[in-house]
């Protein structure tokens, strides 16, 4: 049986889950698997059941074109912390759950062609922008899910709960799960809530854990956006 199990998606990342702390067995069965599922420069949570070498693990990730960017609570947290190294909490098996009311906007989609060195507009299949509604606290193992537009919620959500949205997400209560926006490399999304104290927040796979998100926004309303060098910010919202 193999050591190694990629385990799935989070956050644009793959989450790899070691029985081994051997690291020559770990490359020898990663590689050919990365070549399958994962692109360079994909994001690595990291699980183990054994104790080992965490520098020299991250260290071997990145030699095999891996971006490790956190490792789950458990045996290897410890040297995370020492390091500075995120620690996430474990993955949970979360209940998808549907929305109390959504709006479908579709958007015209025309493409420019060139006929005769004349532009000429083409319609193309319409766009539909979704914006989900959900007045309800978010609870612990749920998960509120928009592909295709914005989530606002109207109350807070739990921790170990999660909202995932291609575009923007609007929480007008306390926020201590996960919030991940711009899923899809949308990096013009943003995240709004009334009180952050999340467990993770993300747009567009630039991501920050609980333990570095600046402490003065702790508790506080916050806008959170990427720049132009694609690193989150976090503004204070004045009422």
């Amino acid at each position: 049986m193999a050591d190694i199990r990629i385990k799935g998606r989070m956050v644009n990342a793959i989450r790899i889950s070691l029985d081994t702390n051997d690291h020559n067995a770990i490359r020898q069965q990663l590689a050919p698997l990365l070549e399958k599922t994962a692109p360079q420069g994909t994001l690595a949570v990291i699980e183990s059941t054994v104790e080992q070498e965490l520098i020299a693990l991250i260290q071997l990730l990145i030699d095999l074109d891996l971006q490790p960017m956190a490792v789950t609570e458990g045996l290897l947290a410890d040297q995370a912390r020492a390091i500075q190294f995120p620690v996430i909490p474990p993955e949970r098996n979360l209940q998808q759950i549907k929305a109390k009311k959504e709006q479908v906007v579709e958007i015209k989609n025309e493409e420019t062609v060139k006929s005769d060195n004349n532009p000429i507009a083409i319609a193309t299949p319409k766009l539909s922008h979704i914006t989900s509604y959900h007045d309800e606290i978010l609870r612990t193992g749920q998960c509120l899910v928009q592909n295709q537009g914005d989530i606002i919620i109207n109350a807070g959500i739990n921790s170990g709960s999660e909202v995932i949205a291609s575009g923007n997400i609007h929480i007008y209560g306390s926020v201590r799960g996960r919030v991940i926006a711009g899923v899809g490399g949308n990096t013009s999304a943003r995240i709004f809530c009334h009180s952050l104290e999340a467990e993770l927040v993300s747009i567009a796979g630039t991501y920050c854990v609980a333990d570095d998100i600046p402490p003065e926004v702790i508790k506080k309303s916050v806008h959170i956006y990427l720049n132009d060098h694609q690193e989150l910010m976090f503004d204070t919202l004045q009422y």
